[in-house]
């Protein structure tokens, strides 16, 4: 089982920048697809990113496309989420998640592994 754990989080203004860690254990961190996702309150969880073990795949949600940038230190076991021009309605509960197996990469049902969530509130 993978131990996740993200920080990064807080208030920001509209226009601003943040940017979410997560730092894994328990698995070697390269052997493992991560993704992130968020969930806003009434709402569904929503996929944001994803990238491949090593690094070089990536994709996005439409609605973080060109904002967002999601990369990985596999030396350091941490996946990261660059968020920039935050718009009030990206706030939400940021999650990282994990899987061993690719495929399914926007679905919450294909991750293994999940952190506790950081909040990110953008005010307008």
């Amino acid at each position: 089982q993978v131990q996740l754990v993200e920080s990064g989080g807080g208030l920001v203004q509209a226009g601003g920048s943040l940017r979410l860690s997560c730092v894994a254990s328990g698995r070697t961190f390269s052997t493992i697809y991560m993704g992130w996702f968020r969930q806003a309150p009434g709402k569904e969880r929503e996929f944001v990113a994803h990238i491949s073990r090593a690094g070089v795949t990536t994709y996005y949600g439409d609605s973080v496309k060109g904002r967002f940038t999601i990369s990985r230190d596999n030396a350091k076991n941490t996946v990261y989420l660059q968020m920039n021009s935050l718009k009030p309605e990206d706030t939400a509960v940021y999650y990282c998640a994990s899987k061993l197996l690719p495929g399914g990469a926007t679905s919450p049902d294909a991750y293994d592994s999940w952190g506790q969530g950081t909040q990110v509130t953008v005010s307008s």
